[in-house]
């Protein structure tokens, strides 16, 4: 389980890191690696960033997220 949220996490990051440069500069980094923006691999690429996206919203509920609990 380790191995699937480290994957995730840093398809999460590489998505953040897409974004602050479409944001800042119009540059698709996704785009460069897979090929043009209507590729298959590129559109499969979003696809997988969305979807770990969503799935570490429940890393906000586990119980090793510290920083929602109270500490005594």
């Amino acid at each position: 389980m380790k191995i699937i949220k480290f994957i995730v996490l840093l398809l999460i990051i590489l998505g953040s890191i897409n974004w602050g440069l479409w944001g800042s500069f119009q540059y698709d980094i996704i785009q460069d690696i897979f090929g043009f923006d209507r590729s298959l691999f590129a559109r499969l690429m979003y696809i997988l960033i969305g979807l770990c996206g969503i799935y570490a919203i429940s890393f906000l509920f586990s119980d090793k997220f510290s920083y929602c609990k109270n500490k005594k």
